[in-house]
């Protein structure tokens, strides 16, 4: 069951928090693609930092009117709009937290890192290519409530989280030996959050409120496993 706001008389409030949504999407991206710039894009963190945590500024504050703009619309609304101000209230934190695991893979190359030789730099730059594209598919499914266009990302999100683990798993116990195992282990984990908090994002256009959240687990860890839109 797709989930909307009562629109009424408040159609400007609901359309500024779609619009904030966007916003943020689009400043995830940007940190993103900054922050993989540094780490295997030859870019000098020194040329980017201040942009990412500008961005991340940004980010932090659409979050907070966004937050503020559901607490104006429920008090004119009251319960009855309850579940859908539960479900943004819900995503906006995985939104938020995209940015949040940008700076953490900045963070990596701040410390001097750069992933730019070993057998999997060529898997890396084209996962950078094919994650920053997903925070924009994702964005656009969540703006048009794109049901089906959301099960198909969700079946990506799990194959890519498949791989992040798998990579992870190599890398620990020495199956691929790299000069910078730790610094990759460390990107593929955040890479995980990234999709995960996307596929979150994707539950509110499938789901209920009562199974949101849960595809930031493993496959088998979660709750329910049925991407569907059933009760």
């Amino acid at each position: 069951m797709v989930f909307g706001l009562t629109r009424r008389d408040d159609s400007g409030r609901l359309d500024r928090i779609e619009a904030s949504f966007q916003r943020m999407f689009i400043d995830d991206r940007h940190a993103f693609d900054m922050a993989m710039s540094a780490l295997i894009g030859g870019a000098s963190p020194g040329t980017v930092g201040d942009d990412i945590r500008a961005t991340d500024r940004r980010v932090n504050e659409a979050e907070r009117e966004i937050r503020r703009e559901l607490v104006v619309h429920a008090g004119v609304h009251g319960g009855f709009d309850a579940p859908p101000v539960l479900i943004y209230m819900s995503i906006v934190k995985d939104v938020e937290r995209i940015g949040d695991y940008a700076k953490n893979l900045y963070d990596i190359a701040a410390d001097g890192v750069v992933l730019d030789r070993g057998e999997l730099m060529t898997e890396m730059l084209e996962l950078r290519g094919n994650i920053s594209t997903l925070i924009s598919d994702v964005a656009e499914v969540f703006g048009q409530r794109d049901t089906d266009r959301a099960r198909e990302l969700f079946q990506y999100g799990d194959g890519l989280q498949d791989d992040f683990d798998r990579r992870v798993s190599d890398l620990v116990t020495g199956r691929i030996g790299e000069p910078y195992a730790v610094a990759y282990a460390l990107t593929y984990r955040y890479l995980k959050r990234i999709v995960a908090h996307l596929m979150n994002v994707l539950s509110a256009v499938v789901m209920p409120v009562d199974r949101l959240d849960y595809f930031d687990e493993d496959p088998e860890d979660r709750l329910d496993r049925r991407a569907d839109g059933d009760t």
